[in-house]
């Protein structure tokens, strides 16, 4: 009997919204489960990384090439961050390009390992090609979609169906979903609502996901039913929820610093008093989204902390030019009243999250705030920007009723009156009281689905990533000792033993 440290590898799309949750779960495997982690990106991305891992993590980052010039992309790019954001999807359309080269490294790590292949290979959602490479050395397969499984579900069958384009109306069914689950077309993203026919390559992905022996879902069983069964009812792998997974962050005596500052301001103010505002590293609202909200926080008379980022057409201004978009005057009037705090850069969210001064979050929707805000007992006011976010706000506001909409991207119309009575009704009024309730039991649920006591109780997540591990350990076994899944002999001993997890 062989006994070794079961390794995997983790691979995720080249967008910090990915290669955050996917270190976050590598991070995971590594500490609970005392796997060998090998990290794998392109180069520029592995390098940032380098300084984000905690001083007692052995994770291996593992480079490849990536050249983005030979896909129409400017020299040097190699993340969603570096690119404009029509340009994001032409990047995911380069994915395939990275095969070459993984399916070299994965050579390398399976030889280096004495023929004995990863337990796993763990990859994005827009890698699904990256299931024929582990399956020929011998590996099992797991895409990481670091959503819900709601989100995702919508996403499926509003690209696989189209159902926006036979809509009577402004809401459209959604096949696969419970009778009556409709979604507003206005709602869908742009490039969803102007696809006419089938896209060659929204099919090509979810054909591809097929592949995979496995889903893992950044969610928790409790609160994510429906889109659970979608996902075992379309799709012939198993679907295992083993979240919430919450992201790591290494922070520098700067961060400290302001973190102080945010956490000072919040302790002088009283419990459940401010609405705490953020939306993301990826969009902000427009410039006149951003003056009405401004406009409705100042009369609202209620406490709040916003992470005010620019919007991105003033990302090359200096502060003094502030006022171009927001109301002027408008720091100097809440520093001086005392009620609002604004925040231009980076925030301590999980710690704000938690604080017993916050009461509400306004938030883009995206799913790793969400269950910052969620496992905090927080109700939402939802401001979705892109992506999945939309679908996540329906799946909050209409499924686990803890949520309320003020707005829907970048390009709707707001009124500050009505942002002001959205703002009233969940921090003051009798609605918001029963939202924060339903936010309350779900913060048990979250609390119970993580349970890690062997004495006592298993969580519902603790089970399902327990029964990922024995599912991806016996499928690599099978895998493993069947020859024409494996081409690259020369690596691999004649083994007569099992491998052992340690």
């Amino acid at each position: 009997m062989v006994s070794r440290k079961e390794y995997v590898v983790v691979f995720p799309f080249m967008a910090e919204g990915h290669i955050i949750p996917f270190l976050a779960l590598a991070l995971k495997l590594e500490q609970e489960r005392n796997f060998a982690i090998s990290f794998v990106n392109t180069p520029r991305n592995i390098n940032k990384l380098r300084s984000s891992l905690p001083p007692h993590s052995a994770i291996r980052l593992l480079e490849i090439p990536f050249n983005g010039e030979e896909h129409g992309l400017p020299p040097g790019a190699e993340s969603t961050e570096s690119l404009p954001i029509h340009l994001h999807f032409r990047l995911i359309q380069s994915s395939p390009s990275l095969k070459p080269a993984f399916r070299e490294l994965l050579s390398e790590l399976v030889c280096e390992s004495n023929g004995i292949p990863p337990m796993c290979v763990i990859s994005d959602i827009f890698f699904p090609w990256s299931a024929d490479v582990a399956h020929e050395f011998g590996s099992s397969h797991a895409i990481f979609n670091a959503g819900c499984g709601y989100g995702m579900a919508v996403y499926h069958t509003a690209w696989l169906n189209l159902p926006h384009l036979n809509a009577k109306s402004e809401e459209c069914p959604l096949p696969g979903f419970p009778n009556g689950t409709t979604f507003c077309v206005t709602k869908f993203p742009e490039r969803l609502r102007q696809t006419k026919e089938p896209s060659e390559f929204a099919l090509t992905l979810f054909r591809e996901w097929s592949k995979t022996d496995a889903m893992l879902f950044n969610t928790i069983e409790e609160i994510d039913q429906t889109g659970m069964k979608y996902f075992r009812d379309n799709f012939p792998f198993p679907a295992f929820p083993i979240g919430p997974i919450f992201s790591y962050q290494q922070t520098s005596a700067t961060l400290v610093a302001d973190s102080m500052v945010c956490m000072d301001w919040l302790d002088k103010k009283p419990p459940k008093s401010v609405l705490y505002i953020a939306f993301g590293s990826q969009s902000t609202p427009s410039i006149a989204q951003m003056k009405a909200l401004a406009s409705a926080l100042e009369a609202s008379e209620v406490n709040f902390l916003w992470v005010a980022r620019r919007p991105s057409s003033f990302a090359a201004l200096s502060p003094e030019n502030d006022q171009e978009w927001l109301p002027r005057g408008f720091e100097e009037r809440i520093k001086r009243s005392g009620k609002g705090m604004l925040v231009k850069k980076w925030a301590p969210q999980k710690e704000i999250l938690a604080h017993g001064s916050v009461g509400a979050f306004l938030s883009h929707c995206g799913w790793n705030s969400t269950m910052e805000a969620l496992a905090n007992g927080l109700p939402i006011l939802s401001w979705a920007m892109s992506a999945e976010q939309p679908f996540n706000a329906k799946m909050l506001e209409e499924e686990l009723k803890v949520c309320v909409e003020v707005a829907n991207g970048s390009d709707s119309q707001v009124n500050s009156e009505q942002i002001v009575g959205k703002i009233k009704m969940v921090m003051e009024g009798k609605e918001g009281e029963e939202m924060r309730k339903r936010a309350s039991e779900i913060m048990k649920k979250i609390k119970n689905a993580t349970c890690d006591d062997n004495a006592t109780a298993r969580g519902s997540s603790v089970k399902a990533l327990d029964e990922f591990c024995v599912f991806a350990s016996q499928k690599r076994n099978m895998y493993l000792y069947c020859p024409n899944k494996i081409d690259d002999k020369k690596c691999r001993p004649e083994l007569e033993a099992s491998v052992v997890l340690v």
